[in-house]
């Protein structure tokens, strides 16, 4: 049991109590990846055979300005911990862990015992009962608390129901206080659609006493769900976000988001009502420093925790675009594009085909397919966007795979109902490569000849760099499927009568750290078979110019991809957490200056930026794509019109006179 003395009270109450803002640590996993623990080691057991290291990484927290660490035991349950053959030793890894955390805190830190989902679905979504459940979770809490823990932190939740059974788990078996955090996604949303109001007052009424958030986004995201939260409770807050969105790089996930800007943002969470916050994914002691700095800025110090670690109230002081990023070279599938011609030439596949064979400027609006069946506000915003002259609807796919209705379901809707051509995103994450041939099929029984094909992002669901979706091929590797497709071929090399007319859509990166690499795999791309590319959203002309100088034998045409941006607080989420966009400090600075001129001059500005970043390119282009962020077609037409206005034909037919690649 704890070594606390008995009848004494967690000393953790002190700051629960104290009204002032206390930090948390940083990510666990991110420093253990950093320092050669690869993904096919189990984290949890690193407590038992590599303690010194766990202990080092606990150390570099506290050191950083931590005055909470959570344990390495995110996966410490019997169900997670079966995968390795260690179900047996639950109570043993969770000890140890315990007592590494509180060794490292040497009485400047407290210790929360940490503890995540199950990765099973329970009840009513799964066979896992919730007594059983609550097993499991039992025993993870009965290890942690002989370990000597301080209170535990149930965290990375997106089933309600699940965090339930874990919080009745420790209050069977303890009454220290309890953290509860769930993970949303940018609209404040769990993967269940369950609403961070809701996420508040459920954790409220269940008896935490602390509610938060954790992982998923980065800070920006996290600060729009807190704002939501603190409106609807009145218990202490937490809040843990990524530092941004993650991009991979071969088989690494990496975060952009700097310590200064998430300590920037960790400012604006306090203010927001956060008294606990600290980092999940990508979080580094460097990010948890940043933040202490914060928390010192707005709070005057008081004594530190004494040696027992007791203490008198504790120390002072992330729309992105479609596709993620290179993602590792998985595409060719051993068969190259040579000899393999399309049946149907691309003037006659589509209007959009026709368009680009031309070499007229092409323009599309992106939408975003409802949450729930009924498409009515989709088929709205779509007849918006025909009476405004666009060529084609663009419609995306459940970004960051929260639930919503599937684009090659929506884009024969918009097809027929709104009587105007769709480009259609197709994403290969969490898809078999034979899954995606039979949807792609079946959208092209449908009548969609137009897709984009992106590799997906990344869902991260804890504090461990192991990817929890993949594929079976990326976007190159299903560009090269579908061009064969269209060549009346199938992947073994089986005819397909007759065959697909789809126009391949891929996305291209140009604002990309790692230019060359990229370069790369563009290349790729369009020797897969691409018909064109869409950029990222652009707000850096001279960075697409100097991608595009670089690729002028591949000759398909570019469509520039357009985001009027919203507010300020937009910019600078976009140009922090979020990868492969090239959004130079100006332009945050020329959103901040709008922003303090009120909404309508930020949302002005925004349209005026995009409209100026297409102006100011060099190489001609094949046409636009227009975001509508958070669902403003209304921007997204403002957008269009001005660049209407002036739009010239596209000259990409011969890659000799520079145009589109």
């Amino acid at each position: 049991m704890s070594d606390e003395p008995t009848g004494v009270a967690s000393p953790l109450r002190s700051l629960l109590d104290d009204d002032r803002v206390h930090v948390m640590d940083g990510a666990m996993g991110t420093l253990l990846y950093s320092r050669g623990v690869f993904m096919n080691v189990c984290y949890d057991e690193l407590n038992l055979n590599e303690g010194e290291l766990v202990r080092s990484v606990h150390r570099e927290y506290v050191d950083a300005g931590a005055e909470l660490l959570e344990t390495n035991t995110f996966g410490a349950n019997p169900l997670k911990l079966s995968g390795w053959g260690l179900d047996d030793r639950a109570e043993e890894i969770n000890e140890k862990a315990a007592r590494l955390a509180r060794e490292a805190a040497n009485g400047r830190a407290l210790v929360l015992g940490a503890m995540g989902p199950l990765g099973v679905r329970i009840e009513p979504w799964g066979p896992t009962a919730r007594d059983s459940a609550r097993e499991h979770f039992g025993r993870q809490v009965d290890g942690l608390a002989a370990g000597g823990v301080h209170g535990f932190i149930l965290e990375t939740f997106s089933d309600p129901t699940e965090l339930e059974q874990a919080f009745r788990a420790v209050r069977e078996r303890s009454d220290l206080p309890i953290f509860a955090q769930m993970t949303v996604g940018d609209e404040g949303e769990t993967t269940y659609g369950t609403d961070v109001e809701t996420i508040a007052r459920t954790l409220t009424d269940l008896g935490a006493d602390v509610v938060g958030l954790n992982c998923s986004v980065g800070p920006a995201a996290i600060l729009d769900a807190v704002e939501r939260m603190a409106s609807v409770t009145d218990l202490p807050i937490s809040a843990q976000p990524n530092a941004g969105l993650p991009r991979t790089v071969g088989d690494r996930k990496m975060y952009l988001a700097s310590p200064d800007y998430v300590g920037q943002y960790a400012r604006r969470l306090i203010e927001a009502g956060v008294r606990f916050v600290g980092g999940c994914c990508g979080t580094t002691p460097d990010h948890i420093q940043s933040i202490r700095g914060a928390v010192a800025g707005l709070q005057a110090p008081v004594l530190e925790l004494d040696s027992a670690g007791a203490g008198q109230g504790g120390g002072a002081g992330r729309g992105s675009g479609p596709e993620n990023g290179p993602q590792g070279v998985v595409g060719r599938l051993g068969i190259r594009t040579a000899g393999i011609e399309p049946a149907t030439p691309l003037a006659e596949r589509s209007r959009l085909g026709g368009k680009l064979a031309r070499g007229e400027f092409a323009t599309s609006v992106e939408i975003v397919p409802p949450k729930g069946w009924s498409p009515e506000p989709m088929l709205a915003a779509a007849r918006r966007v025909q009476a405004a002259g666009a060529d084609t609807v663009s419609v995306t796919d459940s970004a960051w795979g929260r639930y919503r209705m599937g684009a090659l379901t929506a884009g024969p809707l918009i097809q027929r109902e709104a009587g105007m051509e769709a480009l259609v995103h197709y994403p290969c994450r969490n898809r078999s490569m034979m899954g995606m041939i039979s949807d792609l099929l079946g959208g092209a029984a449908s009548g969609i000849r137009n897709v984009l094909l992106v590799s997906g992002d990344l869902l991260p669901s804890g504090p461990y760099p192991e990817p929890t979706a993949g594929a079976d091929i990326d976007s190159v590797g299903l560009t090269n499927v579908v061009h064969h497709l269209n060549g009346g071929l199938d992947p073994g090399g089986g005819k397909l009568e007759p065959p697909t007319e789809f126009v391949i859509g891929v996305v291209l990166n140009h604002g990309t750290r790692n230019v060359d690499a990229e370069l790369r795999r563009f290349d790729w791309k369009v020797e897969a078979g691409a018909d064109f590319a869409v950029t990222q959203p652009l707000f850096d002309p001279e960075a697409l110019d100097a991608f595009l100088d670089r690729t002028g034998e591949w000759a398909i045409p570019v469509v520039v991809g357009l985001w009027p941006l919203t507010s300020a607080r937009n910019a600078e989420f976009l140009a922090n957490e979020v990868p492969n966009l090239s959004l130079p400090d100006s332009v945050v600075e020329r959103m901040q200056e709008a922003q303090s001129r009120g909404e309508d001059a930020a949302e002005e500005e925004g349209v005026r930026i995009a409209v100026e970043a297409l102006r100011g390119l060099r190489h001609p282009v094949a046409g636009v794509h227009v975001s509508a962020p958070n669902g403003r077609v209304d921007l997204a037409l403002q957008v269009l019109a001005e660049v209407q206005s002036r739009a010239t034909p596209a000259a990409h037919t011969n890659a000799g006179e520079g145009a589109s690649t």
